[in-house]
């Protein structure tokens, strides 16, 4: 994809219409991004992602590293007045934060009560690997950081959980039975219940609107070589993301369907609010595997089509409820390389 000059560099100080949100802005949208308009910027520095709204959507909970932080960490931050509140301990390393339906409660995954500082970086000599730290456990807490309490307490890696939109149950990506698989919980962390089975990776799962399906990313192996590479490296608590497709199943674990097939590094999926689409990032366009961008599709894997035109990376994309506005973190407007900040903007289909 030929990268074209930002088309539009808005820098004004902006009240988003109806909202009452009042951010700095400095947005760029590229040429062929027809359904972004009005693009906002809710963050300036630092590595920021992962941002999911509150269920009123007054709020998001996101994670960064910023500030003295050396590595992630869970904040809330007030859209109406653009106030952020490091809720995490400021120990270890946090991910995948999450509102619970009295949005007065938030889960996240935290290293902190086993780690103070950061666990060590994995090693990248041999390639692109992602760290599942068996120090990871899930954590709830109030929106001021106050009442912390533990939902697991496994000694593997235990983390990327989201909580359904009917409120009853928390899906999650868990290594306990040496594999990792999606299981779900209730909201106390009772009833918890394993969702795939097959070798590989399950995970970064979310429900649909009504709460009936759940959508993931993963990759399973057919050949007896390629589930030993997986199995050596899961071994040393690492994977290689460079493949991985996008499923869906019911929010039980049954009628399990793939609807990628490209070969392609697909993550971070999100149901429409109509649970009749679903957008998610990928690096399909690109052959070095280095540009991820927005797609969505239907749920049945038909109807492909590119969102943003970013030469760089988007991706973590989540829509309000209304369908009208979309979140998602990019490298767009970045003052420095690597800068990762999220940006809101209205959706239009």
């Amino acid at each position: 994809m030929k990268i074209l000059s930002p088309l539009f560099c808005l820098s004004l100080f902006f009240l988003a219409c109806g909202s009452g949100e009042r951010f700095q802005s400095s947005a760029t949208i590229y040429s062929g991004e027809k359904h972004l308009t009005n693009i906002r910027q809710l963050t300036f520095g630092g590595e920021n992602a992962e941002a999911y709204f509150s269920f009123d959507e007054s709020m998001i909970i996101f994670q960064s590293t910023r500030d003295t932080f050396r590595c992630d960490q869970q904040f809330v931050m007030n859209l109406a007045s653009g106030k952020t509140r490091l809720i995490s301990t400021g120990k270890g390393r946090t991910t995948c934060g999450y509102f619970f339906p009295d949005d007065r409660t938030v889960l996240f995954s935290s290293t902190h009560h086993r780690l103070d500082v950061c666990p060590p970086p994995p090693d990248y000599s041999k390639g692109y690997v992602w760290q599942v730290s068996p120090e990871y456990d899930i954590f709830t807490a109030d929106i001021d950081g106050s009442n912390l309490r533990q939902l697991t307490n496994t000694p593997r890696y235990d983390a990327e959980a989201t909580v359904s939109p009917a409120g009853d149950r928390i899906v999650f990506t868990s290594l306990r039975n040496g594999d990792l698989d999606l299981y779900s919980m209730n909201l106390d962390g009772s009833d918890v219940r394993q969702l795939t089975h097959d070798l590989g990776y399950d995970g970064g799962a979310f429900f649909s609107w009504d709460g009936k399906r759940i959508v993931y990313r993963a990759w399973h192996y057919a050949d007896t070589a390629s589930a030993n590479i997986y199995k050596e490296t899961l071994a040393r608590n690492l994977v290689r993301p460079s493949k991985m497709e996008i499923f869906v199943m019911d929010a039980d674990g049954s009628n399990k369907r793939q609807l990628t097939s490209n070969g392609a590094a697909n993550f971070a999926p999100f149901f429409h609010p109509d649970n009749k689409r679903i957008i998610f990032a990928s690096n399909l366009a690109d052959p070095k595997g280095r540009n991820f961008d927005l797609y969505i599709m239907n749920d049945d894997g038909t109807g492909l089509e590119q969102v943003t035109f970013n030469p760089t990376f988007d991706s973590f994309p989540m829509f309000t409820r209304d369908g009208k506005r979309l979140i998602f973190a990019s490298n767009r407007n970045a003052q420095v390389e690597g800068e990762t900040n999220l940006f809101i903007a209205d959706w239009n289909d």
